[in-house]
């Protein structure tokens, strides 16, 4: 339970979690009790948990609302470009403690809750929120960490979105199987959000189209509304507070209407879910292309609803104005950027190209940027005609218009080169006729970007090259980033507040000052404040796992841990087969002494990846045996982390705070960036990780000696490819590896059901894309090391810090502040809007 603070702790905590000033606290307290009463409609005596949380959630979002209108308000008075950035995926999170971060009202809501209700405890209070679940990982959470950089850099920026029903399942473990259950996140209300009906939007689907002499009609459509609701993205301290607006889909009220005896009156009705599906619920795979037609809908339904709004603003410079007030489009590209994160948002571009060409009678420009996020072929967005063909016949003439003109300045370049047209054309011909839609952004797209150094010359070299020979110029690198706001202040406040008491707080806005700590690395006193913070953190953890998981946890084991969506490409497999291997060990030499290793792995499998669920029965099986095996002890055990999320990685669940060791084992050359990595090396984790993605970017700026670097480079797999890769050659040359197949094999981790894990041997040992095999033995040696490190606490500590002191780079501050100058053509700033009880400027 929360406890007034010592004058001394307030002191410490001054910096980091702003100041509780009297007048604050007895004015929060004040809101809390008028929220209770006349927003909740509730008293004292009938109020439960959740209806405190939403009376705090709505006092601290009073204090957003003056400074979000006033926001607004500045970009109307000063008309800067706009920055647009189009996702199908915000993975947000939970919104209260980050807003109470940003605003710097912690110290003053924790001390205004004792006060209210002595009964009241801030923690349990912040774990009634529902995460916004609106992602599948990586690229969801990008977006989301973008939007506090672009808040706290000054950006006039716009999230835009879809706001799902259900997001991302809640993954139950039943029998070591996942288990999917819709994720009802609204189901008790949103208190973030703002629904706009006054700017709802037509968006339009199939009918046909008519080539006039007035020109193209789209005609005999069905339209379904777009309805926006808003929330608010405060940056850091600075009075700004810019928007996330999501799409909701609305049936039109003479939706169906047609028919107006009753039963037909009564079936229309009923008929309007068809309509309002497409907003129902996110798709759940990660890195993997599933061409169904309420996708492409989904993608469309954004894309049209935002670019109309993004006109309307566009033109109505003037504030509070819904009228056209700017009617010429010639300033449209220095007023307005578009990023598209991924392919999804890809019909941005002929969308831009319809409205401009058939409702402006307009020449058409390059607005749009495009970042790229993987390299696996099976993620590459190839949408087939067919559907197109039905659902939006005018963006099919468009894309084949961009695209025979795009071939055209191909063959001036290359004449004779028809291969060369084959493998540029945004149309693929085969059984299927498809659209390519990476090529489609490429050709649309005035910039093109990898999210890590090492993927972005990738792209160059395979998945693009014919694109980069062509057009040089567009392709860039923007190393992906983490906001060190939510991923520092807000999940381990200890380490902050360590890291404040050495070098002060302006890291938190400027993370690259994080290398003054580099001073600190021999400080006897530093190194023990670090160890002690990372213990703390760890006691705590292992207290929730042992209620949660009904495991004894030994808290000065080496916490391992694999968190990210289980896929074939990540090898948690490998993990795995280290696990195994380990577990072997202690069998043969029961008495040898081990440094004793807690191993966790967590993520969600998407519902239709066999093979990917199969891993998490596997491991769940080995923690079945290793966790019960009485000669093992504490020295080793096996947990499945269940429903991994964002706000079980922060600061209520503890998880990357608490690790020591963070995996990151992926292929080389497979893993776009990574952002999990990063946010391991910001909280004192050290990385065992292949030369891929952010690793690379990560080893070199912490120096390679602190950090466990194994196995293939790039060109290792690809040599492998060459010769042909046959997982048997290690199979038979490495006795642990073998041991460790044929214990899968034979049913040794699965005794009721000895040919469960037929599936997974056969893969390994037959067509394993990934090369687990070949990389097994290095990575075995590598753990090896990790261990005799952990061994020497002093030295282990040492190298945390060099990686903390290391890992200001990774800020998305930076990244964003690169795609600010190098894309959109804007100069980010920290100059702090005056707050709404403050004159204006």
């Amino acid at each position: 339970m929360s406890r007034p603070l010592s004058d001394h702790e307030k002191r410490k905590q001054i910096s980091v979690r702003g100041l509780a000033g009297v007048e604050n606290v007895a004015d929060l307290k004040k809101n809390f009790n008028r929220h209770l009463h006349f927003t909740l409609v509730k008293d004292r005596n009938v109020a439960t948990p959740r209806d405190y949380y939403f009376a705090l959630a709505h006092t601290v979002r009073d204090h957003l609302i003056g400074r979000w209108i006033r926001t607004q308000q500045y970009y109307y008075e000063k008309d800067p470009k706009r920055i647009y950035y189009l996702s199908l995926e915000f993975y947000m999170g939970r919104t209260l403690q980050n807003t109470m971060v940003n605003l710097g009202l912690q110290n003053a809501c924790d001390e205004a809750i004792y006060q209210v209700w002595l009964g009241l405890d801030m923690e349990e209070l912040q774990e009634i929120e529902e995460d916004a679940g609106l992602g599948n990982g990586g690229l969801g959470r990008l977006a989301a960490c973008f939007l506090d950089s672009m808040a706290t850099l000054g950006l006039a920026s716009y999230g835009y979105g879809i706001r799902y029903e259900f997001g991302i399942f809640n993954q139950k473990i039943c029998g070591g199987w996942q288990v999917e259950e819709a994720d009802d996140w609204l189901r008790y209300g949103n208190p973030w959000e703002k629904a706009r009906p006054e700017y709802m939007i037509p968006v339009h689907f199939y009918g046909h189209v008519q080539h006039t002499p007035d020109g193209v009609k789209w005609a005999d459509t069905q339209v379904v509304l777009a309805l926006p609701y808003d929330t608010p993205v405060p940056g850091y301290r600075n009075n700004t507070v810019n928007t996330m607006r999501l799409w909701s889909a609305r049936a039109p009220n003479e939706f169906n209407l047609k028919d107006f005896n009753v039963g037909g009156y009564i079936q229309a009705v009923l008929d309007r879910n068809l309509a309002e599906n497409i907003s129902r619920v996110l798709y759940p795979n990660d890195n993997f292309f599933e061409g169904k037609e309420l996708r492409l809908k989904q993608e469309y339904f954004v894309v049209a609803a935002t670019l109309q709004d993004i006109i309307r603003r566009f033109k109505s410079s003037k504030f509070g104005s819904r009228e056209a007030v700017r009617t010429s489009f010639d300033a449209f590209p220095d007023k307005v950027a578009i990023q598209l994160n991924d392919t999804h948002p890809s019909l941005a571009i002929p969308e831009l190209m319809r409205v401009l060409v058939d409702i402006e009678k307009l020449e058409w420009d390059k607005t749009c940027a495009y970042t790229n996020h993987t390299v696996l072929p099976e993620a590459l967005e190839r949408w087939p005609v067919h559907l197109f063909e039905a659902l939006l016949p005018r963006h099919l003439e468009i894309i084949y218009e961009i695209n025979q003109r795009f071939l055209d300045r191909v063959y001036a370049k290359f004449p004779g080169d028809l291969d060369r047209l084959r493998r540029m054309s945004m149309v693929e011909e085969g059984s299927v006729k498809r659209i390519n839609m990476a090529h489609l952004c490429i050709v649309g797209s005035h910039a093109v970007n990898g999210v890590a150094r090492i993927h972005s010359e990738i792209l160059k070299a395979t998945v693009f090259k014919d694109f980069y020979e062509f057009e040089p110029h567009k392709f860039q690198n923007k190393t992906n980033g983490i906001t060190p706001r939510r991923w520092l202040v807000l999940c381990n406040p200890g380490l902050a507040e360590v890291i404040a008491e050495r070098i002060g707080e302006d890291y938190i806005s400027d993370l690259d000052q994080l290398k003054k700590l580099l001073n600190f690395v021999d400080d006897e006193g530093f190194i023990r404040d670090v160890a002690k913070v990372k213990q703390e953190n760890k006691l705590k953890f292992a207290a929730m796992l042992e209620k949660d998981y009904k495991v004894k946890i030994n808290p000065n084991s080496l916490f391992d841990i694999q968190v990210k969506r289980i896929h074939e490409y990540k090898r948690q497999l490998l993990n795995c087969l280290h696990i195994i291997t380990l577990y072997n060990r202690i069998k043969r030499e029961p008495n040898r002494h081990f440094v004793p290793r807690t191993i966790m792995i967590g993520g969600k499998a998407a519902p239709g990846y066999h093979m990917a669920k199969m891993i998490i029965k596997l491991i769940t099986s080995i923690g079945d045996i290793v966790n019960n095996d009485p000669v093992v002890g504490d020295r080793l055990k096996v947990l499945f982390l269940e429903n991994y999320r964002v706000s079980l990685a922060e600061k209520g669940k503890l998880l990357v705070p608490a690790a020591d060791l963070s995996e990151q084992i992926s292929t080389a050359g497979t893993e776009a960036s990574g952002t999990g990595n990063m946010k391991f090396m910001l909280n004192g984790a050290l990385t065992i990780g292949t030369m891929d993605g952010a690793n690379v970017e990560m080893a070199e700026e912490a120096g390679i000696e602190n950090f466990f670097i194994f196995g293939m480079l790039v060109e290792d797999v690809e040599e492998l490819d060459r010769k042909g890769y046959c997982a048997k050659d290690y199979y038979d040359h490495l006795p642990e590896l073998k041991q460790a197949i044929d214990q899968l094999s034979s049913g040794f981790f699965s005794p009721k059901q000895p040919d469960l894990f037929k599936d997974i041997v056969n893969m390994l040992m037959n067509h394993d894309r990934f090369k687990v095999f070949a990389d097994y033995d290095a990575y075995i040696k590598c753990q090896e090391k990790v261990s005799a490190l952990y061994k020497n606490p002093k030295e282990w500590t040492k190298k945390v810090i060099r990686n903390i002191a290391t890992s200001g780079k990774f800020s998305s501050d930076r990244t964003i502040a690169q795609y600010a100058r190098e894309i959109w053509g804007v100069e980010p700033t920290r100059h702090k809007i005056p707050a709404p009880d403050e004159p204006r400027e």
